[in-house]
């Protein structure tokens, strides 16, 4: 499988990212299919491995550390997150204030308990899993700045920042003399392409590599999902289900767009996922895409993915489809700031 140097990082990391959130109570629960996923990831090329400590409530990373258990740890870049809080978000249970969010207490305490659950002595990838506007960026900078020199990260970035953070945070890191984050996790698919207007170009000005997240839009891009097919109950679909309902008005806007890119994929001689896959993978600025699989299934259909370069025309004829730089439902898998709120303009 082909690398590219992750950012500044110096680190060689595949254009395929094994991605476990689906690991666990929320996805797959059987531990040992988990780690067998992961081997088979790995023996088909794949040397990026991305978690957090909120998928499943740490039990994502208990897998991940399993199976990464021995001689197999020193060959993989492995990357976690942090800032949801890992108790309460998936009950009713209102988490304890200082158990979320970025601020140094807790991300200190956050990578603490990923590098146990992960039965690792370091982290490659130590991420900010989103924005957090109540806690100064320098003051985040400087966390992570320390667990490099403590020895327990290598490199840090963030996930799912708006443009306008990532370049505050440069000039933050250049007036301070800190580390700057190194990488930025977006989402990015056909149906998402907000981040090509200003994000994509930043993170490329700033030489930041980035890994985007849900190339297959959550599974709409997999092939899975066409106009008159019952209604999925599993998976992603079981857990939001009203993001997923065929018979909703609005996705019918995304069940348009795949008989299109449907046309387009058979022109091209590949599956509608390797398509969805290469596309994000043929931006310039685009370091690694990461896959979600739930089940074995799920990752052999995609490993190869990376190995295709789509020709002009098909590209033209998905830009058709999808303009640049917009999305097919406004504002899809975006950050939205706290100034938004009525509270906040008032």
């Amino acid at each position: 499988m082909a690398m590219k140097t992750l950012g500044r990082t110096g680190m060689k990391v595949s254009r395929l990212c094994l991605g476990n959130m689906m690991f666990g109570s929320i996805g797959n629960p059987d531990h040992d299919d988990c780690v067998k996923i992961i081997h088979h990831a790995l023996d088909s090329g794949i040397n990026f491995i991305d978690t957090a400590d909120v998928y499943s409530a740490g039990e994502s990373e208990v897998i991940t550390g399993k199976a990464l258990a021995g001689v197999r740890r020193d060959s993989v870049i492995l990357a976690t997150k942090c800032h949801f809080p890992i108790t309460g978000l998936m009950a009713d249970a209102k988490p304890e204030p200082n158990t979320f969010g970025n601020s140094r207490r807790h991300i200190i305490r956050a990578c603490e308990d990923s590098l146990r659950r992960l039965n690792t002595d370091w982290i490659d990838l130590y991420q900010l899993h989103r924005p957090d506007p109540t806690v100064a960026l320098d003051e985040q900078l400087d966390a992570m700045n320390d667990l490099v020199k403590q020895g327990k990260i290598r490199a840090f970035g963030c996930s799912t920042f708006p443009a306008e953070h990532t370049m505050e945070a440069a000039w933050v890191a250049d007036k301070r003399n800190l580390i700057p984050f190194s990488t930025e996790q977006p989402p990015y698919s056909i149906f998402v392409r907000w981040i090509e207007r200003d994000l994509l170009p930043t993170c490329a000005k700033l030489d930041m590599g980035t890994l985007v997240w849900s190339p297959l839009n959550g599974g709409w891009l997999s092939g899975s999902y066409k106009k008159g097919a019952p209604k999925r109950e599993e998976g992603r679909a079981k857990r939001n289900p009203a993001n997923f309902d065929p018979e909703k008005s609005v996705n019918q806007r995304k069940l348009d767009a795949l008989e299109k890119l449907e046309v387009i994929a058979a022109e091209a001689g590949l599956t509608l996922p390797h398509l969805a896959v290469a596309w994000t993978l043929q931006h310039p600025a685009v370091t690694s895409a990461i896959i979600g699989p739930r089940i074995m299934s799920h990752l052999t259909t995609i490993i190869g993915a990376d190995e295709h370069v789509l020709a002009a025309d098909v590209l033209d004829a998905i830009d058709a489809v999808v303009r640049p730089g917009s999305c097919v439902l406004p504002d899809e898998s975006k950050w939205e700031s706290p100034a938004l709120k009525a509270e906040n303009r008032r």
